[in-house]
């Protein structure tokens, strides 16, 4: 049943003339947020709405190369230049969600110490392979890892144990064995069945990814999509996002 706010929220847009489907395409990290609100918008205004996911990098490359869209749930860099491109509608985007990294092991196994900073490199380097979305597919959590490795003076001790992934869910290489340790976004980590969440990283060297939402400049469909984008955005979206281990950007 939809909550009373949510329903007084959607009624303002509800029920047009002609139902619209609308394609979201998203990072793999907002991705669960977006398929869990998605019914609700369905139900509520009669709108269908279609969700397909990659890597920040990937999703930025697709829609710089025609691909069709009508709401993108991307970084606000990203956002901002693909409006410069004319990919993206100039309105200004819409901020969503922001969610840490986290460190993920197979459901029972013993637990490494990430408390500090220098806990959290030895537990890197004690490993015998540790699972990250791979720098060169344009995910953003994998990008920041390989900055702070290099900073550390380790980045050669990791790639020799790394479980490069190229997209989709990281914590999927611990639960398979193919990996001592998964590290992506807590989201992501949540979303994989028999992966348990250790925790966020450190303080110090977390390193959080802003969401925001854009409509296409050229989507057939803007009444649908700004919907949909204002209910993202909307204050029942708040506790979806804390059961997916994220928190409102703003």
């Amino acid at each position: 049943m939809l909550k009373p706010v949510l329903a007084l929220a959607l009624a303002l847009f509800a029920w047009p003339a002609a139902a619209a489907e609308i394609k979201v395409l998203t990072t793999g990290a907002y991705k669960p947020v977006v398929v869990e609100l998605a019914p609700l918008f369905e139900k509520a205004t009669g709108h269908k709405v279609a969700i397909d996911n990659d890597t920040a990098g990937g999703v930025a490359r697709r829609v710089e190369g025609g691909e069709a869209f009508d709401v993108l749930a991307l970084t606000p860099a990203g956002l901002a230049d693909l409006a410069r491109k004319g990919r993206v509608a100039a309105e200004a985007p819409v901020n969503l969600a922001k969610v840490g990294i986290g460190v993920a092991v197979k459901e029972g196994a013993p637990a490494p110490d990430i408390a500090t900073a220098d806990a959290f490199r030895r537990a890197l380097l004690d490993a015998r392979r540790v699972a990250m979305i791979d720098p060169a597919s344009g995910g953003s959590s994998g990008i920041y890892l390989m900055g702070l490795f290099d900073r550390w003076g380790i980045t050669d001790a990791i790639k020799a144990k790394a479980v490069l992934v190229p997209g989709g869910l990281v914590a999927t290489r611990v639960v398979s064995g193919e990996a001592d340790l998964a590290i992506h976004q807590v989201s992501e980590i949540l979303a994989v069945k028999g992966a348990v969440l250790v925790g966020p990283l450190p303080a110090e060297i977390q390193n959080y990814t802003v969401y925001a939402g854009g409509i296409s400049a050229t989507t057939g469909q803007p009444e649908a999509a700004r919907a949909f984008l204002k209910m993202l955005a909307g204050p029942d979206a708040a506790a979806v996002l804390s059961g997916k281990g994220m928190m409102p950007a703003n």
